[in-house]
């Protein structure tokens, strides 16, 4: 293979570095603190420094060392049944409830992929469900109803 300027690592590396940029000018908003009394700033700064910096790694390794690599034909199915689930997720869990709504996104999100089995996917669905029920509602104490008011819970 010949060795050229990988756009697609330069991309990419550049939305690492504008995210992680953005994360770090936000934080300075914030008190940042001490190193023994950090403040609500020094953590986001931090992290927005590291993910800049890997940003910027990547960006170097794009245009330094890159690969020509080719790409198979884009999975359709699979980005359609992700951004489905996620917005379904984000538009129904006031109204349905964290259950129910945590339930259809995984069973979308299993769905994404065409080897995965319907009973695979409902199995999985289950899974994550429990998981996350026990995870935020009860471990984490977040405050979202397990079911909502449109079931008429």
């Amino acid at each position: 293979m010949e060795r050229r300027r990988s756009l697609p690592d330069v991309l990419a590396g550049g939305v690492f570095v504008l995210i992680g940029g953005a994360f770090a000018a936000g934080a300075l908003g914030y008190e940042l603190g001490t190193p023994l009394r950090m403040g609500p700033g020094a953590f986001p700064l931090l992290v927005g420094a590291i993910v800049a910096a890997l940003g910027l790694a990547i960006v170097v390794k794009g245009l330094v060392a890159g690969e020509m690599v080719s790409f198979g034909p884009i999975p359709w199915r699979a980005v359609a049944a992700i951004v489905l689930a996620v917005l379904f997720f984000g538009l129904t869990v006031r109204g349905l409830g964290f259950v129910p709504a945590s339930a259809v996104t995984a069973l979308l999100a299993a769905l994404a992929s065409s080897r995965v089995r319907p009973l695979t996917a409902v199995a999985v669905a289950a899974g994550l469900t429990v998981a996350g029920t026990l995870i935020f509602v009860v471990g984490l104490q977040l405050r979202i109803p397990l079911w909502g008011p449109w079931l008429g819970f």
